[in-house]
């Protein structure tokens, strides 16, 4: 067989030769995806206006991207772990688990769905009208998203209703706190979990006690993010939904988390899948319930939203660290990779909450002063 001619210049197309050929490879594999991102930027762009076709706009875009990008650090692993099951089946579970809790919410706090996260200062006055840029930050989220940027959905979407910088900052504060301390617990924890139970993991098959064990982990898990992260798609709505509304709300995250499934995460999910052992049911099961006591912890000191997002990347940072300290030649990866996965994971943490802060200063005069004169401006 004669081996393919590398194209010379002259072979090349008119769009090939005037952008580079990566890029263009690039284009043309997400042609689709480009095409639609165009799509909700001009749909964002001619109802921004009206704001009572705006807020539900924002709401499904915001709906989706928080999907697609923020609740795969809850039921990543979970999704890892089974890659086996029906998609359905697993859809059907989570998304039976997230109508109970909001339901819940719903006639507890009198139409509120996001469990309070939005009566803190700053965020408790459901918007009257709306920019472009707020009805349009969901699409940046997808963008990233696609990027397979682990970014926090509480930033980039709350930041953008945000009427006080302190707001912004008080978010800020508990995400941080959140980082570390699920860092440190995660280190703690895989010290001794890797020298015990994940060698012993590596050597046996899972019993069966450990499906039921880790599903239910796994749904109270994903209860107590959704009692944390519904604020992240509510913020667009009424803070007291009606009947109606709350259908609304309700059925089409549902079916969002359905398409998620059907996915098996999409490409967000290599932020999971690419870590150590994640998709034995049994290391799966230990990082969900250490993760739901964190979110546990958080959701009780006060009704600040967070981002859970980096407190997933700082249980899963401090599990490599632990890893890769104890054993890394069996078990962990070696510790310069692992030093690199983790900068890399925060460092597009923090690029999300550089853009999320670029797009809450363009949207809101009074943060911008308030941010301005912070840096002495």
């Amino acid at each position: 067989m004669s081996k393919k001619k590398k194209k010379s210049g002259n072979d090349l197309s008119p769009v090939e030769a005037v952008i580079p050929t990566g890029f263009y490879s690039v284009i043309k594999e997400e042609r689709i995806f480009i095409g639609l991102i165009g799509l909700f930027f001009f749909i964002a762009g001619i109802t921004f206006p009206y704001a009572q076709v705006a807020m539900w706009v924002g709401f499904i875009f915001a709906g989706y991207s928080a999907i697609a990008n923020d609740s795969i650090q809850t039921i990543g692993t979970f999704l890892a772990s089974n890659q086996d099951k029906k998609w359905w089946h697993l859809w059907l579970y989570i998304g039976g688990i997230f109508l109970v809790t909001v339901t819940v919410s719903f006639f507890i706090f009198d139409g509120d769905v996001s469990y309070q996260r939005l009566a803190s200062k700053g965020f408790d006055q459901a918007p009257e009208n709306f920019t472009f840029l707020q009805v349009a930050a969901p699409i940046f989220l997808l963008i990233l998203t696609r990027m397979r940027m682990p970014v926090s959905t509480t930033f980039l979407l709350l930041s953008c209703f945000a009427t006080s910088a302190s707001s912004i900052t008080s978010v800020l504060g508990k995400s941080l706190s959140g980082y570390f301390l699920a860092f440190g617990l995660g280190l703690a924890v895989w010290l001794l979990v890797t020298t015990t139970l994940e060698k012993k993991f590596s050597k046996k098959k899972a019993k069966s006690f450990w499906l039921p064990v880790q599903w239910i982990t796994s749904g109270t898990l994903w209860a107590v993010w959704v009692m944390q992260d519904a604020a992240n798609v509510a913020v667009y709505l009424p803070r007291s939904l009606n009947m109606p509304q709350f259908l609304g709300f309700a059925l089409f995250i549902f079916f969002g988390l359905g398409i998620l499934f059907y996915l098996r995460g999409d490409k967000i999910q290599q932020i999971v899948t690419e870590k150590s052992r994640v998709t034995d049911i049994r290391s799966a099961t230990i990082i969900d319930f250490i993760y739901s006591i964190l979110l546990i912890y958080k959701l009780t000191i006060s009704t600040v939203p967070m981002s859970t997002t980096w407190v997933f990347l700082g249980l899963l940072a401090g599990r490599e660290v632990g890893m890769s300290i104890v054993s890394s030649k069996e078990m962990g990866k070696p510790m310069t990779k692992v030093l690199k996965m983790v900068s890399k994971d925060m460092l597009y943490a923090l690029f999300g909450l550089l853009v999320s802060i670029l797009l809450a200063i363009s949207i809101n005069a009074d943060v911008r002063r308030e941010i301005l004169q912070f840096i002495g401006f």
